[in-house]
């Protein structure tokens, strides 16, 4: 007797032919595997963008024209980003410094009987423990608009001070004097055009340049700028004093007294000062950039000399971003934190961005532009790619601000489409010859 459920090879065979049709007049044409690779190519503008949602260019999220189906790579080909940015500005974190008088000018130690400068010097005095801190102007400088911004901006915080001093203990005829003789002069800031340095000096009181900002100016930073800034550890461009070419540590200003290689100075006077040897700092001073104040008798020069030289240009390069299509490995400044002291792994990132874009010029111009190589490469296929979000920012992690200047980046897909076997015979005709 046989198994129903497992009937003999003829029957089923038999239930087979009954139950399926096999015959058919629609063939399936056999796939070929191989592929038509074609470039196709989509221009992207940041004033395209949804101004509303996204308010600043350098982070968008934009929507493309069509379906990219079966991509195989994606590349930027070139690009052309706005050059008037600002080297210094609150969201750069390099517009504050300060500083402190430390030794000023007492009259009464030299016998001059002088009622204004005897009143400045308690001012400075009994106000020595609090920090000067300013702000410059945002944008881009030249050394000489530099120092120039510097020297007003030294002078013009300390005048700020001794008038508010003078007001509160009601001196108005000190106060008005002061103000007529054209408030506190005393600091010079100058540029050295031949070792690309700055120098810090003042005719009369020794001061002290803080460069361990950061207590004193995140709260400022947090105020003046709205948007969020990166605090990932810079180890270059920390500030402005390191723009400027000064180390991390605060630096005191020298005079005759605190130096030993006093030889290598000039002297005017009895009093040792400085001299650029190159030419004139100011028209016809023959180089003597720093003099005592000849109304204040015994007064000494204090200056500082920058230890490196001065940086204007900002940062060299842009990172390109596209959420999803990053394909570039970065390394991060190293920082001291918990992670790097207990293990001896890179703190680095994986696919952090897209492209590395160089700033090949100053912000003197308006553009820059430059072909790129950077692609993506999809293994399989990105099967559709329709949106894209875009991030242009700096190493550290900080957006890059355009302002309302606009720019403009040319993507190249490249993609595969499935083709159907064909079978073709090319026939080649001699040409008639007559």
């Amino acid at each position: 007797m046989s198994n129903i459920f497992n009937p003999p090879m003829e029957s089923q065979s038999f239930f087979t032919a009954q139950q399926f049709n096999v015959n058919t007049s629609h063939p399936i044409i056999p796939s070929s595997q191989e592929y038509m690779y074609y470039n196709k190519y989509v221009s992207i503008h940041s004033e395209d963008r949804d101004l509303l949602k996204y308010p600043n260019s350098s982070e968008f999220e934009i929507e493309l024209p069509e379906d990219y189906l079966n991509v195989a790579s994606l590349r930027l080909v070139n690009w052309t980003f706005p050059a008037n940015y600002n080297t210094f500005s609150a969201g750069n974190g390099n517009v504050i410094f300060a500083f402190s008088i430390t030794n000023p000018y007492n009259p009464a130690a030299f016998g001059l009987s002088d009622h204004l400068n005897y009143c400045i010097y308690e001012a400075l005095y009994l106000t020595q423990d609090q920090v000067y801190l300013f702000t410059i102007e945002e944008g881009f400088y030249n050394p000489l608009q530099m120092a120039t911004e510097l020297t007003n901006k030294f002078n013009a915080v300390v005048s700020k001070r001794i008038e508010q001093y003078f007001k509160n203990k009601g001196w108005n005829d000190e106060l008005q004097a002061f103000v007529a003789g054209g408030g506190y002069t005393r600091f010079v800031i100058v540029y050295n055009s031949v070792s690309l340095k700055l120098w810090f000096g003042n005719t009369a009181d020794g001061f002290t340049l803080i460069n361990e900002v950061g207590v004193y100016t995140n709260t400022m930073l947090e105020n003046m700028c709205s948007n969020d800034r990166n605090h990932v550890p810079d180890s270059s461009n920390w500030g402005l004093p390191s723009f400027v070419g000064l180390p991390r540590c605060n630096t005191n200003s020298v005079n005759s007294n605190s130096m030993a290689n006093v030889g290598d100075f000039q002297t005017v006077n009895g009093v040792t000062v400085p001299r650029f040897y190159y030419g004139d700092v100011v028209p016809g001073d023959n180089g003597y950039w720093l003099l005592p104040n000849l109304d204040l008798s015994g007064s000494e020069v204090h200056w500082v000399e920058a230890v490196y030289k001065i940086n204007l240009m900002g940062d060299a390069y842009l990172y390109m971003e596209l959420e999803g299509q990053n394909c570039i490995d970065e390394t991060q400044p190293y920082n001291i934190s918990k992670f790097t002291l207990t293990t001896n792994q890179t703190n680095g990132i994986v696919n952090s961005s897209f492209a590395k874009l160089g700033v090949p010029t100053t912000p003197l111009s308006q553009w820059f532009d430059r072909d790129a190589v950077p692609y993506k490469f999809y293994y399989p296929p990105a099967e559709r790619i329709r949106k894209l979000k875009i991030r242009i920012r700096y190493h550290n992690g900080r957006l890059a601000n355009f302002g309302v200047f606009n720019y403009s980046f040319m993507l190249q897909f490249t993609l595969m489409s499935p083709q159907i076997l064909r079978n073709s015979t090319s026939v080649m005709y001699p040409p008639n010859i007559r």
